[in-house]
């Protein structure tokens, strides 16, 4: 991916660590670790100090761990508890007044960390996340790329769907496309949803057929190099757009379009939310857009920064965001359209294609 700068995040993070008056930080959130170190497995512990960088994992990640990391990490295997080796670690140390990650840790790490001698743990919210908040070029460029297979797996797609077929059906065909291309994995569970369904704004696909001139919401992911793409896509299957459909797509369309040209950084995540709100409320669809605009893009499908109406921080200059507005009507259907956004200070860069206009496939 092009400079590492695994050791840059590091320094950023031990100066962060010094204005808080912590001597180091246990990250235990893989994305996290991967992030720091760049080692890619389930099982780790990673204990960043001044003038150290651990990483404890076990057996299984005795080759991969010190391939991955090349060095941005002192690589410690445990063939029995990674919570002992750690003990272990602490206790030749002078005494450490140390962060962990609060909105990661389960009530029994919790209990482990407890009983840890040497030792004092201090609750710290979103360190990491913080710097992940903000992408470098390379970190933009995987998710550029993961968004353009993704795209292409769509093209690939549309023309080939029929009325009749089921959301599952299609969902498979849709999958099986974005591995073919290179996609990693799925970030999240792939969204088809048909007809009345599409109102659901996180329907699972199912065995739903489609209907004859039926909304088909189509919102899935791919991943390169660890990082996520995230589009939404809504078309008429079988038949040409009835005046209702085409009327709340154009106000869905309006108010992205709005979003996608006028995002800047330094706006707070509620003032971006509110781009495209408006429109919608305008309309007379206030009720019917229950979730909030967008939220940021990289390691995670869902991290910082989010476009909500309780977002109060400022969208910092390099942050990637999702720009997802819907309009759900029970009974009837639903309309999302969603595109990925680089906020860069010369103003909003689309990584997605952009291409909104509703499409009709009969």
């Amino acid at each position: 991916m092009g400079h590492d700068r695994r050791g840059e995040r590091q320094a950023a993070l031990r100066r962060r660590l010094d204005g808080l008056g912590l001597d180091a930080l246990l990250v235990t959130h893989p994305p996290n670790i991967r992030y720091l170190t760049g080692f890619t497995g389930s099982a780790g512990l990673l204990l960043l100090s001044a003038d150290r960088t651990a990483l404890v994992t076990d057996f299984r990640y005795a080759e991969q761990a010190p391939e991955e990391t090349r060095g941005a990490a002192e690589v410690l295997v445990e063939s029995r508890s990674l919570w002992e080796r750690l003990r272990k670690l602490l206790a030749g140390a002078p005494r450490l007044r140390f962060g962990f990650e609060r909105e990661h840790l389960t009530v029994r790490d919790a209990e482990r960390l407890s009983g840890l001698e040497h030792a004092e743990p201090v609750p710290s919210a979103e360190l990491v996340e913080a710097l992940r908040s903000v992408k470098d070029a390379a970190e933009v460029a995987a998710i550029a790329g993961a968004a353009e297979l993704a795209h292409a797996a769509l093209a690939e797609l549309l023309p080939s769907l029929k009325v009749g077929e089921t959301e599952r059906e299609i969902a498979a065909r849709l999958e099986a496309g974005l591995r073919k291309r290179g996609s990693e994995w799925h970030p999240f569970p792939t969204i088809v949803a048909s007809g009345p369904r599409s109102a659901l704004p996180h329907a699972r696909a199912g065995a739903r057929p489609v209907g004859r001139g039926e909304w088909l919401l189509l919102d899935f992911g791919a991943q390169l190099d660890g990082y996520c793409a995230d589009l939404t896509r809504t078309v008429v299957l079988g038949a040409p757009a009835d005046t209702r459909q085409r009327q709340v797509y154009a106000i869905v369309r309006a108010a992205q379009g709005k979003a996608l040209t006028e995002l800047r950084p330094g706006m707070t995540g509620k003032e971006g939310d509110a781009l495209a709100r408006d429109v919608i409320a305008a309309a007379g669809f206030a009720d019917a857009f229950g979730h909030s605009l967008g939220h940021g893009l990289g390691l995670e499908v869902h991290e910082a920064p989010r476009l909500a109406v309780t977002a109060e921080e400022p969208l910092p200059a390099g942050a990637v965001v999702t720009v997802e507005p819907g309009i759900y009507l029970e009974g009837w259907g639903g309309v999302r359209i969603e595109d990925d956004i680089h906020l860069t200070p010369e103003g909003p860069r689309c990584l997605t294609d952009g291409r909104t206009e509703l499409l009709e496939i009969h």
